[in-house]
């Protein structure tokens, strides 16, 4: 039987095929060139503690709708306004996200100083240029659903629009292919895409794999500032924090938990 991550990526494939015949990628390069430069999305990681990918995110495959009210450029300022360092916005309609979500986030100005990644299910360059277009500050990569040389190119791709791609591993033999495509911001994911099932303890195994100088995200599971003492000693740089967030009764406050971020006055 297909995985949840195979039937993604199959009607992923459906989508981009009707994406490219209604907007060229000539067209994608002119909205790029209105843009203005990405924002530094390593550099933003990168500082004393973990910091915080904060995740818009309205639903998820395994768990179905997780926030009914849900309003994009009002969560990304509540992120930015709380210390989040980049916010994540998810682009794919399997957790009811629209590319129109990122685009409202930069352009409403929501998301503040914070970089802003595009969280999809991409594999081709034109994803990549679209990324940009929508107004992405960078964008993410998934080892397992890529070749080396796809990672590489898209990797290469990026620097070229000005954006550092989170690349997501899931194991071992991911971590030795992020590296030798040149990734400088690695994602341990820990949740198996194929199962949806989590665990921290991928992290845990994973992190010491990763060569010194590389920006390390742990994503999924994370929730607590429990979580951060546990995943400290790793090393980690970042988190990606999305469920707990959105399904929060307070999510400014639950941000401030996991970002040390005063109260605004």
């Amino acid at each position: 039987m297909p995985s949840i991550l195979d039937r993604i990526v199959a009607k992923k494939r459906e989508e981009l095929a009707v994406a490219m015949a209604s907007a060229p990628l000539s067209a994608l390069r002119d909205t790029i060139a209105t843009r203005p430069p990405a924002l530094d999305f390593p550099g933003a990681l990168r500082g004393e503690g973990i910091s915080l990918i904060a995740e818009v995110k309205k639903a998820s495959p395994s768990k179905g709708l997780l926030r009914e009210d849900f309003h994009p450029t009002e969560l990304a300022a509540t992120y930015s306004g709380n210390g989040a360092a980049a916010i994540s916005v998810i682009t794919d309609n399997h957790f009811l996200g629209e590319p129109s979500h990122l685009t409202a986030v930069k352009e409403s100005g929501a998301s503040g100083s914070a970089p802003v990644l595009r969280k999809d299910f991409l594999f081709d360059p034109y994803q990549v240029y679209e990324a940009r277009a929508i107004g992405a500050d960078t964008y993410l990569l998934i080892v397992d659903i890529l070749s080396p040389s796809q990672l590489a190119e898209l990797i290469h791709l990026g620097s070229e629009l000005g954006m550092t791609p989170l690349v997501e591993t899931h194991d071992a033999e991911e971590i030795a292919t992020a590296v030798a495509a040149g990734a400088t911001v690695i994602g341990i994911n820990n949740r198996d895409l194929h199962t949806f099932v989590t665990d921290l303890a991928t992290t845990e195994s994973l992190a010491p794999l990763i060569p010194a100088g590389k920006v390390i995200v742990s994503e999924s599971g994370i929730s607590t500032p429990e979580d951060l003492t546990r995943l400290e000693p790793f090393g980690i740089d970042a988190v990606l924090v999305g469920e707990a967030l959105v399904t929060a009764a307070d999510t400014a406050a639950k941000v401030r938990s996991l970002t040390g971020a005063p109260v605004p006055v």
